[in-house]
């Protein structure tokens, strides 16, 4: 057996080889999200503008066999690995990804790599992780620099964001200070599709649905809530809905598919979109998730939960304090403790005038460029090769 996938795999480079060797296709254009998890996040949305302002571009999903399901109808994709995958890699002039390419993938001239992220980082990223060993543990930095080598453009959502890139991903590729693609149904949702995003997740209208959405701990294999989800559900009352989601890294956890069984709450986990989840909502419960900074695009209030603020920080570095009340630090009301969040949210602390003068400076920081429009100015800075300068103008935090 061993010999059999050695040898499959040295037919495959060989494969991939004569693929580099054939002409890149111009009209062309690879995406990955989450390591293959499906159509999501920036990508999504960059593809999704693409076939408005570039439809001579044919998009090709790279998509793991599990998430084919869940694919909408329609979309071209390809299984790592397989043998059209070679071909596309090998031959494609765009390739766009919000995490990195395996490091197999050879950037070839003429290929244009378009990198969007996934978050604004509170947490340390890339060189900055060398101090923390829950964060680099098994991490190659060296090759990780080799894989942001390949990089043409690199998307900041805010100048916190650019900051932060140039410095861990010391490399030559050009910062598209757009806006996050994936942010801008934001803008452009209207009040009759989000009450249609309600009405298929199952909230009635005259609830109030608050969005619990923890991310994932370096030092944890598996999802542990940090509070009595049952409790929390049980003192907001018939008159909310707390949705729950894990981090993808997670799963869905069976413990929240019994308590949704009960009525207590509602599993959002395996929901496709996080946009529409936060679009239903209203209000966020989150910790440390980079969520908090595109949903402050919504101007609604963000509750922060930081029961292990201090273990975090000392395991995976933080950028700044997020519990420091300080303007464009901390994006509203703080809980530490269970009873402290169950006070917040039953007292309307959450939804009070300081938690809104926090959560404005807040959006002001980390929304500059977010107006509805960054998809488009992605595609046409890195598809249609307009000027950066040419690229339509930002409409400010105050104007919208």
């Amino acid at each position: 057996r061993h010999t059999r996938r050695t040898a499959g795999r040295a037919a495959y480079r060989a494969f991939y080889g004569t693929q580099l060797r054939r002409p890149i296709d111009e009209n062309l254009a690879v995406y990955s999200a989450y390591w293959d998890r499906g159509v999501r996040c920036n990508p999504a949305a960059v593809e999704d503008a693409a076939r408005a302002l570039a439809p001579h571009v044919h998009s090709v999903w790279v998509v793991r066999p599990e998430d084919v399901g869940s694919l909408p109808p329609g979309v071209d994709y390809v299984l790592p690995r397989s043998v059209r995958y070679w071909q596309v890699v090998a031959r494609a002039k765009y390739l766009v990804n919000n995490v990195n390419f395996p490091d197999f993938v050879v950037k070839r001239e003429g290929q244009v790599h378009l990198q969007t992220h996934h978050g604004t980082p509170l947490k340390r990223m890339g060189l900055d992780q060398q101090p923390f060993p829950a964060a680099a543990a098994g991490m190659s930095f060296g090759r990780l620099l080799r894989r942001a080598a390949r990089w043409d453009y690199s998307v900041s959502a805010n100048p916190h964001s650019t900051e932060m890139w140039d410095r861990v991903y010391p490399c030559p590729y050009e910062h598209l200070e757009t806006g996050y693609p994936r942010n801008d149904v934001y803008s452009t949702a209207t009040d009759a599709e989000v009450l249609a995003i309600r009405e298929r997740l199952g909230i009635p209208p005259h609830r109030v649905a608050l969005l619990y959405a923890p991310t994932m701990r370096d030092y944890r294999k598996s999802f542990v809530p940090e509070l009595d989800l049952v409790r929390i559900a049980r003192e907001l009352g018939d008159d909310h809905v707390l949705m729950v989601r894990t981090h993808y890294f997670y799963g869905r956890d069976p413990r929240l598919a019994e308590m949704q069984q009960r009525g207590l709450l509602l599993d959002v986990s395996a929901h496709d979109s996080v946009e529409e989840l936060c679009l239903a909502s209203d209000g966020l419960i989150t910790d440390y998730s980079s969520i908090m900074f595109d949903y402050a695009n919504l101007d609604r209030p963000v509750v922060t939960y930081a029961p292990d603020w201090e273990a975090y920080r000392a395991a995976r570095g933080v950028y700044f304090d997020l519990l420091s009340g300080r303007p464009g630090e901390t994006p509203g009301a703080v809980a530490r403790t269970e009873d402290e969040l169950v006070g917040v949210l039953t007292s309307g602390v959450w939804r009070s005038e300081e938690a809104a003068r926090l959560r404005a400076a807040f959006r002001e920081r980390f929304c500059p460029w977010d107006d509805g429009r960054a998809a488009e100015r992605v595609v046409r800075r890195v598809f249609l090769g307009q000027r950066a300068d040419a690229l339509p103008a930002v409409v400010p935090v105050a104007d919208r």
